[in-house]
This record gives structure tokens, sequence and C-alpha cells, in this order.
């Protein structure tokens, strides 16, 4: 496992254990020498980790499209920074850059970014590891919701197990490996 790709909030959340939590995965990453691969930005979780990492040594690439650059929202400190047209572009290189992917608490895009992962598994487009970093409980509904979308036949058993839960950095890190493409 060279590289990571850690989706999350472009804000910090509402309780400092999400920022605390970001800086742990850092620390988690680089002592592992595992680089980090995200969204290019300097703001919320997002510019949490990629600083943390950057501080403690490691290597950082960043993927913006160049809308958020214009909005003076993209990291200037990175190892790498790649701009690039739009979302859909950001997202392929970020997968393409990755050898796994973690969502720890975030919005919108962060959901939508752990979903196109988990489907792109399910269809058999990558076969890299996909895991939540369930920090002071932010996703217990939505395991609870993907276990009832279980239950009710929308999702096969084997492609609920896709998405590993971890409420820690280490442990989720710990199963990844054991799960490396």
């Amino acid at each position: 496992m060279k590289a990571i790709c850690v989706y999350c909030g472009a804000n910090p959340g509402a309780t400092p254990l999400y920022g605390d939590a970001a800086r742990m995965l850092a620390r988690a990453m680089v002592e592992e020498n595992i680089a980090l691969v995200y969204g290019g930005g300097n703001v919320g979780l997002m510019g949490i980790i990629a600083d943390e990492v950057l501080r403690l040594g490691g290597e950082v690439t960043g993927v913006i499209p160049s809308a958020l650059v214009e909005r003076e929202v993209g990291h200037t400190g990175l190892t790498r920074q790649f701009i690039v047209k739009d979302m859909h572009e950001r997202k392929a290189m970020m997968a393409q850059l990755a050898d796994g992917f973690i969502a720890m608490p975030g919005g919108m895009g962060t959901l939508e970014e752990l979903f196109e992962m988990l489907t792109w598994s399910q269809l058999g487009i990558h076969a890299k590891p996909v895991g939540l970093l369930n920090v002071d409980h932010f996703y217990d509904g939505l395991v609870g919701f993907i276990n009832h979308a279980q239950t009710q036949g929308f999702v096969r058993p084997q492609h609920a197990a896709l998405m590993m839960v971890e409420a820690e950095p280490n442990a989720l890190l710990q199963r990844f490996r054991g799960r490396a493409a």
C-alpha cells in the first residue's frame, strides 16, 4: 500500500474529535510510509490531514478542480498538486493514484465519493479496499442503513462487506493491509 485516498469534509465539523482523528490518521499513514491522496483543499478536515502529513514528513498529492483553485481553497504547500478541469476528472485521477480509499466524517461530497468507490468495487472496476473511519459514531446511521438495505434485499452481503468500518485509524489500516489489491 503506497497511497491512500482520504475523502473528508471541507469543514472541521462540530467537535474537535474530527480534527484529532484526521491527525491520528495522518500519523498512522506516515508511520506506515503511506502517501496521502486527497481533494487538494486547505480547509476543514482536508486541510488538517494534509498539513499533518506534511508536518510529519509524509507525501501529499492533491487533485483539485480549477474552479476551486479560483475560490482560493487550494492548498499551496503540497508535495504534488494536480489542477484538473472538473470533479469527474478529479475523482478519476484520485482513484487512479490510490491503493485504497478512506472516508472520514464529511458531507455530501464525501458520501458521493465513498459510494462511487464502493460501486466501482462491486462492479469489479477496482479491487482496492474501501473503509469508513467512524469517528465518534459519525457513520453509525449510515452503517445501519446499509444493513437495512441488505436485509431488504437491495445490497448483497458480499457487497455490504466491501465497506470496512473501524473507529481507529490503525485498525482500519490493518484491515486494508489484509485486503490490498
